[in-house]
């Protein structure tokens, strides 16, 4: 595991669905069990280890975490970020909004990251890259990230696909439709 993470919401809502002590019934993507179980079993260990959540100062990634229909207070998820944010291994990193609410990326990354929801998400992986030297988003059934990890490369953001062998052959599915 890396030392700091931006983790996208689907990590949260898959690893809440497969919560082996509170399982939720809610839909997340991959519909299989096993593979909720890995994302499960991946933020268990992001959970208990040591490395830190980052998260914009605004809190707007917060914001998309607890107003996803799939995800209430006691969801598995979100009690992981609680986690994080009592044991203070929470970096708050500063994120610009434009007007509509959505993070200000560079120009060679706003032409590519076309999920606009996805870009706060985007910069605050820069923000931590600036501010920590590693910048790092970690996901799950969105396979979108795999369209733009050249682009996110090239301005030093990591990628970590949680069920990589799944994302790629559901990304290579969506390409070749």
């Amino acid at each position: 595991m890396k030392a700091r993470y931006v983790v996208d919401t689907n990590v949260l809502i898959a690893a809440s669905a497969a919560d082996p002590i509170h399982p939720k019934d809610i839909d997340a993507t991959p519909a299989d069990p096993g593979l909720r179980k890995v994302i499960w079993e991946w933020l268990y260990a992001f959970e208990q280890g040591p490395s830190r959540m980052v998260l914009d100062l605004g809190g707007r990634i917060y914001d998309e975490y607890i107003n996803n229909r799939n995800l209430d207070f006691n969801a598995y998820g979100i009690q992981v970020v609680m986690h994080k944010w009592s044991t203070a291994a929470v970096d708050g990193v500063e994120v610009v909004y434009d007007n509509d609410g959505h993070g200000v990326l560079p120009a060679t990354l706003a032409s590519v990251v076309h999920d606009l929801a996805d870009r706060k998400m985007v910069a605050a992986a820069l923000a931590a890259h600036e501010a920590f030297g590693e910048g790092c988003i970690a996901f799950a059934g969105d396979t979108d990230w795999h369209d733009w990890e050249r682009a996110l490369a090239a301005h030093q953001v990591q990628l970590e696909p949680i069920i990589e062998a799944w994302s790629r052959q559901k990304h290579a599915e969506k390409r070749h439709r």
